[in-house]
């Protein structure tokens, strides 16, 4: 079984947890998400199944877009609602000229220094392993985009966002900055996922579904997306039969110039592999055929 099952992930599991859900219930060894979503969250999960997962890195790589509602008035450990209250402060009076000049700080690319309770790596650890600890540690910040960031409504001590965004940002800690920034402390109160690379809520089935469709071979094939769908945000290079055939073998050939990474494809468009073209030929990233 091949191809690109998009989840959409309940609140309450992990990511992990929904990968072993999939294993279990389509009996695939070869499952790997793209991108973790915390437990708290919901929404797009892209799962990539047997030959799939060859192409994982290349969605995790892709830009995210989320919904989130930020409370505002109290600051967690964990900057979200899942954490202990740690910081309480009133409110200020709200207006869309405030909001918008203090969201206007967090668009276009910054640095942002990710939370004690995330993924991310310091000296071989995991941080949330050493949050759990006790112990809290200095972390890098890291160069983040926000394409995109709107103030869809907001109350006396609410505000409802949607972001846009690159690979790697904190939708938690941009809450806790907001907060910052209004003087009054923020945490994220929920957030869902609704495009992970090129895919979207409208590609995701519901996991509650998953048990059903498991008993139905037709009808989950219909669901599996082709490896070739995770790939449409790459610019395509068209390689004639000949090359195609060079290519598949992992020989280099000749291509246009072209910034940034590419999938390179056959003369009816079936996807042979990711590359970057490098001096006038391609350097492959991935073969897939």
């Amino acid at each position: 079984m091949d191809g690109v099952l998009v989840i959409d992930k309940p609140k309450g599991p992990t990511s992990f947890d929904v990968v072993r859900q999939v294993r279990g219930l389509l009996k695939v060894k070869k499952v790997g998400h793209t991108g973790t979503l915390d437990p708290m969250a919901t929404g797009v999960l892209p799962l990539c199944l047997g030959e799939a997962t060859k192409v994982a890195g290349f969605i995790t790589e892709g830009d995210k877009a989320y919904d989130a509602v930020v409370r505002l008035g109290a600051e967690t450990d964990t900057q979200d609602a899942e954490g202990k209250v740690v910081a309480e402060a009133p409110v200020p009076a709200l207006t869309s000229a405030l909001l918008e000049d203090v969201l206007g700080r967090f668009r276009g690319s910054f640095e942002q220094v990710p939370p004690m309770y995330s993924a991310v790596k310091v000296g071989g650890k995991r941080l949330y392993e050493l949050a759990r600890a006790g112990e809290e540690v200095e972390r890098a910040s890291r160069q983040v985009t926000v394409y995109e960031l709107v103030l869809r409504d907001f109350s006396a001590n609410q505000l409802r966002l949607s972001v846009r965004c690159s690979k790697g940002f904190f939708v938690r800690t941009l809450a806790y900055d907001i907060g910052r920034a209004l003087g009054c402390g923020a945490h994220l109160e929920a957030l869902r996922r609704t495009h992970s690379g090129p895919f979207t809520l409208a590609h995701a089935l519901p996991l509650a579904d998953l048990a059903e469709l498991a008993r139905e071979p037709s009808a989950l094939a219909k669901r599996l997306l082709p490896v070739s769908d995770a790939l449409t945000d790459l610019p395509a290079v068209r390689v004639s039969e000949a090359d195609a055939v060079r290519v598949s073998h992992g020989v280099p050939v000749e291509a246009p110039a072209h910034p940034g990474r590419v999938r390179v494809v056959d003369p009816s468009g079936g996807v042979l592999a990711v590359a970057e073209v490098v001096r006038g030929r391609l350097r492959y990233l991935r073969v897939l055929v």
